[in-house]
C-alpha cells in the first residue's frame, strides 16, 4: 500500500510539472498496476509509472514482486506432512521471493488513436532470497497416535539468505486507452540477474493522462 501511495504522489507531482515545461515534451503519463504469471510456476505483481516523451520515446520506473520455485530445488525433495485422523496436510514447497526495482527506456509505436505499443530495455536493482538445501534424515513422530496424529519431516533443511544484485530488464507492452484517463494493457518482461532470471506475462490497468488523439 505504501508503494502505491508513493507512486500516486509521484504521478501527481509529475503531472503538475507538465504544465511548466514546453508543450509536447511529455505526451502521455500514467501509473500502471499489473499482475501475471512467470517462469518456474511463478506469479507476480507490478506497480509503476510510465511516460511517453517527445520523438516517440518512453521511460518507465517499475517495481515487481515475484514468487516462484527456486531453480536449485533438489529433484528428490520431499515436503513434510502432518496427518490428523484421515486428513493430511503437506508443507508447502520452498518458494523464492524476489523484488526488482527497474528503470527502463525505449520506443513507442502508435497503432491508432487510442492504441500504442512500447518496447523497452534498462537495468534493475534486484533484492532476492537465496535458498540452500542440506539433506537430512526424515523424522516421524506418532506420540499422539491415540488422537490420530502423525508428523513426518522433510528430507531437506532449507536455509534462506537475502542478496542484492544489479540485473537487466527487457519489456514489451500493448496499451489501449478506453477513456481519457484510463486504459488496459498486456505485456511481457524478462529480468536477467545472477540469482534467478524470471520471464513473465501480465495484464495491467493504467490510470492517468492518456492524451488520446481526437478524430
Amino acid at each position: 500500500m505504501k508503494k502505491i501511495i508513493i507512486l500516486t504522489l509521484l504521478f501527481v507531482t509529475a503531472k503538475t510539472s507538465i504544465g511548466q515545461v514546453k508543450e509536447k515534451t511529455v505526451d502521455k503519463m500514467y501509473v500502471q498496476f499489473a499482475a501475471g504469471v512467470s517462469s518456474k510456476n511463478g506469479g507476480f505483481t507490478e506497480a509503476g509509472i510510465q511516460a511517453k516523451i517527445k520523438k516517440n520515446w518512453v521511460t518507465t520506473f517499475s517495481y515487481h514482486s515475484i514468487s516462484m520455485d527456486t531453480k536449485n530445488l533438489p529433484k528428490d525433495y520431499i515436503p513434510g506432512y502432518t496427518m490428523l485422523f484421515f486428513f493430511e496436510g503437506n508443507e508447502s514447497t520452498p518458494r523464492l521471493n524476489m523484488k526488482a526495482y527497474s528503470f527502463t527506456g525505449g520506443k513507442v509505436f502508435e497503432a491508432g488513436k487510442k492504441i500504442w505499443f512500447t518496447t523497452e530495455a534498462g537495468f534493475s536493482i534486484v533484492n532476492s532470497e537465496i535458498l540452500s538445501f542440506t539433506r537430512k534424515p526424515v523424522t516421524t513422530e506418532d506420540a499422539a497416535i491415540f488422537f490420530g496424529f502423525l508428523f513426518s519431516s522433510s528430507n531437506y533443511d532449507v536455509k534462506k539468505e537475502n542478496k542484492t544484485v544489479i540485473g537487466g530488464m527487457l519489456k514489451a507492452d500493448f496499451n489501449w486507452a478506453f477513456s481519457s484517463f484510463a486504459g488496459i494493457g498486456v505485456g511481457v518482461f524478462a529480468n536477467f540477474n545472477s540469482i534467478q532470471s524470471p520471464v513473465g506475462a501480465q495484464v495491467k490497468l493504467i490510470i492517468g493522462w492518456m492524451n488520446r488523439k481526437k478524430n
